[in-house]
């Protein structure tokens, strides 16, 4: 199978708060970068709390602006996937004030905060697969980082995540419905959502390759533990459910871990190494733009990540990733190597497959190799 490239779309003008002052003009310009580079969808974020500002109220503008976004898509030739629960993006949180102040509650276990969920999910669900170049709705943008200020417990997280896939595989039963979560599920002990979850629920696994994990400081930014970091995660999550396809969802070159100099080579050979993955069904870059530094507050990091300047000008790392998308990848013939833990009945040992890890330094020494799960 030949992988899918996107990215996640951020918008060159304004980042997220472009929603409040919506310009299909930008937009426009915005997917005409994207799809000169070669790449065949985008991932969008509508922001949950612009759109459901109180239980009872979804905005029909928000919705309608959403639905302009994939039809400027559709004019490029470009697929799109929805996140829904934003949540989480570029290091805030947002919700929605009836889940916030005296109306504190958790959006995973409190009942009547998830049926308020389960509303917008489904009428967000239903309006975007009204149109044929969306192919899969996430549940939401890493939603395990709602945790802690939103409490949980390991099966609370698997009943909501679970229900809500039902909402909504049933407003939008013809695209794929996927559950994401970033990488303390599969390397934090405590972490309420767990590895079975992320390779159980939804029609793909997620997984999201964040190399300022602490995997940079095992060997530098080109280093082996570093460039390989994103085929490990696809492998650890393949090990654990055999056949089933492994998106990765997010990827990128983080500053300071990745200096500007040597991100351009940091994508050739990260892209070289998961590419030949037998289980790898795409990759979405993190981003698609830069964030204006006139924008403040947000980590140093989260600026530079985009293909592209604010300007529309493309960074080296999107012509590494054109001439990626370019090349022909040979899959290598791998070792095996059996995984110490079992992710699904001892979740409380995943530190034992973290990067630094015993295990992650042997997988690491005898690339290319493919985990066995017990």
């Amino acid at each position: 199978m030949t992988p899918r490239y996107g990215a996640n779309y951020v918008p060159s003008t304004g980042w997220f708060y472009s929603w409040l002052d919506f310009s299909a003009d930008a937009v426009r310009r915005d997917f005409a970068d994207l799809a000169g580079l070669g790449l065949d969808h985008v991932r969008v974020f509508p922001v949950w709390p612009w759109v459901q500002p109180n239980r009872g109220l979804i905005r029909r503008r928000a919705v309608d602006d959403l639905l302009t976004t994939i039809d400027i898509a559709s004019e490029f030739g470009l697929g799109v996937a929805v996140d829904l629960l934003q949540g989480h993006l570029s290091s805030f949180d947002f919700l929605p004030s009836w889940v916030l102040t005296w109306h504190q509650a958790s959006v995973f276990t409190d009942r009547t905060v998830r049926d308020g969920i389960a509303v917008y999910a489904a009428h967000v669900a239903k309006a975007v697969a009204t149109r044929d170049n969306v192919f899969a709705i996430t549940l939401g943008n890493e939603v395990n980082n709602l945790w802690p200020a939103n409490p949980t417990t390991p099966s609370a997280s698997r009943e909501w995540a679970s229900e809500l896939l039902d909402v909504v595989r049933g407003a939008a039963p013809d695209v794929l419905c996927l559950h994401s979560v970033y990488d303390d599920a599969w390397y934090a002990p405590e972490h309420p959502f767990h590895p079975a979850d992320a390779v159980d629920l939804g029609d793909l696994t997620t997984v999201h390759s964040w190399v300022f994990n602490g995997t940079s400081r095992l060997d530098g930014p080109l280093g082996p533990a570093t460039v390989s970091h994103a085929e490990y995660l696809v492998d650890l999550a393949a090990s654990l459910a055999p056949g089933r396809g492994v998106w990765l969802q997010e990827l990128g070159a983080p500053r300071p871990d990745i200096p500007a100099a040597d991100a351009a080579e940091f994508v050739r050979r990260t892209l070289a190494a998961v590419a030949g993955h037998p289980a790898l069904w795409g990759v979405t870059w993190w981003s698609s733009h830069d964030i204006d530094r006139g924008l403040l507050d947000f980590p140093d990091r989260e600026y530079d990540l985009g293909l592209f300047t604010v300007d529309h000008e493309p960074k080296p790392i999107a012509l590494a990733l054109a001439e990626h998308l370019r090349s022909t990848v040979t899959p290598p013939v791998p070792v095996e190597l059996p995984c110490p833990v079992d992710l699904r009945a001892e979740p409380r040992r995943r530190d034992e497959v973290a990067p630094g890890s015993a295990f992650h330094t042997e997988w690491v020494r005898n690339r290319p190799a493919r985990i066995v799960h017990p």
